[in-house]
């Protein structure tokens, strides 16, 4: 099984930074592509960003495109969502997700981590 754990959220001003990250630990071999969402109350979980296998290829939503950043060092185990430039529309629940294929295509979820952005 693939375990992810995020990690870097909390409470920032319109127009400051956070950097969340997300560590996979099990079978991170059958990692493929990696991935951000986020759920403000009463809203539909959204995709942000999606990163490759190999961190050639990336996507964003147009809500956050020029302002956020994906990676990952496979190394680590470890995917990196870089947000600049915040908004207060941009507060929600930040989840990562792995998609896999080993024996079958499955979405792995973390818990999640709170982003509040307030003056």
């Amino acid at each position: 099984q693939v375990h992810l754990a995020e990690s870097g959220g909390g409470l920032v001003q319109p127009g400051g930074s956070l950097r969340l990250s997300c560590a996979a630990s099990g079978f991170t071999s059958s990692i493929n592509s990696m991935s951000w969402y986020r759920q403000a109350p009463g809203k539909e979980r959204e995709l942000i960003a999606t990163i490759s296998s190999t961190g050639v290829i990336t996507n964003y939503a147009d809500s956050v495109k020029g302002r956020f950043t994906i990676s990952r060092d496979n190394a680590k185990n470890t995917v990196y969502l870089q947000m600049n430039s915040l908004k207060p529309e941009d507060t929600a629940v930040y989840y990562c997700n792995a998609r896999t294929y080993f024996q079958g295509n499955f979405d792995h979820w973390g818990q999640g981590t709170q982003v509040t952005v307030s003056s």
